[in-house]
């Protein structure tokens, strides 16, 4: 079959298995690994990158229901090549693995585009700003005080002003957690993050606590899916702290039921969840028409050359897991300057390199 420079010619996905450096959970969810599913979309002689962090069924999904639409299709065409993609996964319900294998699909679209047309992606998207400002995220509820204590400082060191734990596992425990954290950072800013762990009191209650730790970030207090609760939250909570919540969304109908139901002072999504660049940006635009700041969740690497594009993006999770991943898998991971990370300016696309031999030992045959 003859393709023309703009054709897509193939695409290849591997699904790889990285365990953690340490024991990690927080409060509802315990885990030793990480899986990362990599999509390649080759044509016109250049290949893009793409990914997400999920259930390795997320691969042969790709492969059995969406490369097939693709292969042959015009690269430049990328929201044409979403609707079709969206459209084909109806029956499968447009949320959780079937939308994860979009958003994979959909950064790896973007980043072969910008290949082929010889710029950076955030250049070709157009920048709003020339950096974002990140949040080291961890101090899981597994750590020890110096285990957390040893992390929060490394962050500190390196300019980072504001940095996450993990709180909820055992609420009794909590606040001289919060305490050993804080004594951590000093002057720095404390965010926290109960991954819905909390009854609605619960989480009230705690909030008293927080301001005289000066927290500022308090995400999921509850779980996502109970709006009314965070709403409740967020009007009772003293205006210091933020609620936060939007990581597991995936459509734009989810924010937007989010955002309508006044349940966020900042709204999250996730690049590698919400439909890839497409699906972020659009995330981003309507979170700027409700007034409200909007973050991205983990995966730095790939919302540092997407979030500059957006002017009411406030804040980037630079996680733990994540950054120790994509430092292993790629070749141009923006790092830390002065708290904030720059897009990739000098390469095209993500200007990302994956270092196929030193990864291959995790790849799952």
């Amino acid at each position: 079959m003859h393709f023309s420079l703009n054709q897509i010619a193939s695409i290849e996905v591997n699904t790889y298995k990285i365990p953690t450096d340490l024991p990690e959970s927080d409060g509802t969810y315990v885990w030793d690994h990480t899986i990362m599913i990599l999509v390649t979309v080759s044509g016109g002689g250049k290949s893009g990158i793409g990914y997400t962090y999920g259930n390795e069924v997320i691969a042969p999904y790709i492969q059995n229901k969406l490369a097939s639409l693709i292969v042959g299709k015009d690269i430049l065409d990328i929201e044409y090549l979403h609707n079709l993609m969206f459209r084909q996964i109806r029956n499968d319900g447009n949320c959780g693995i079937a939308y994860m294998a979009i958003s994979a699909m959909d950064i790896a679209l973007w980043d072969l585009k910008a290949r082929i047309l010889e710029l950076p992606l955030a250049s070709l998207l157009g920048k709003a700003s020339e950096s974002i400002a990140i949040y080291g995220s961890g101090g899981f509820t597994s750590y020890d005080n110096n285990q957390l204590t040893q992390q929060f400082e490394q962050w500190a060191k390196e300019g980072i002003q504001y940095m996450k734990m993990k709180i909820g596992r055992e609420p009794k425990q909590d606040i001289d957690r919060i305490k050993t954290a804080k004594t951590a950072i000093g002057n720095n800013t404390l965010f926290v993050d109960a991954n819905g762990a909390y009854t609605v009191k619960q989480a009230l209650k705690m909030a008293e606590e927080f301001i005289k730790y000066d927290v500022q970030w308090y995400e999921e207090p509850v779980s996502s899916d109970n709006t009314d609760g965070l709403h409740f939250i967020r009007a009772h909570t003293p205006a210091c702290i933020n609620i936060s919540a939007g990581e597991y969304g995936y459509t734009l109908s989810y924010f937007k039921k989010m955002l309508e139901a006044q349940a966020v002072d900042v709204l999250q999504a996730d690049i590698t969840r919400c439909g890839g660049v497409t699906g972020f940006l659009k995330a981003g635009h309507l979170c700027q028409a409700f007034g409200i700041p909007f973050s991205s969740h983990c995966a730095p690497a790939l919302h540092a050359n997407v979030a500059t594009a957006l002017p009411n993006f406030y804040i980037a999770e630079y996680f733990h897991d994540h950054v120790r991943i994509e430092n292993e898998f790629f070749d141009g991971m923006p790092a830390p300057t002065n708290g904030r990370l720059f897009p990739n300016s000098d390469k095209y696309g993500l200007g990302l390199e994956l270092k196929t031999h030193d990864v291959v030992k995790y790849r799952i045959k």
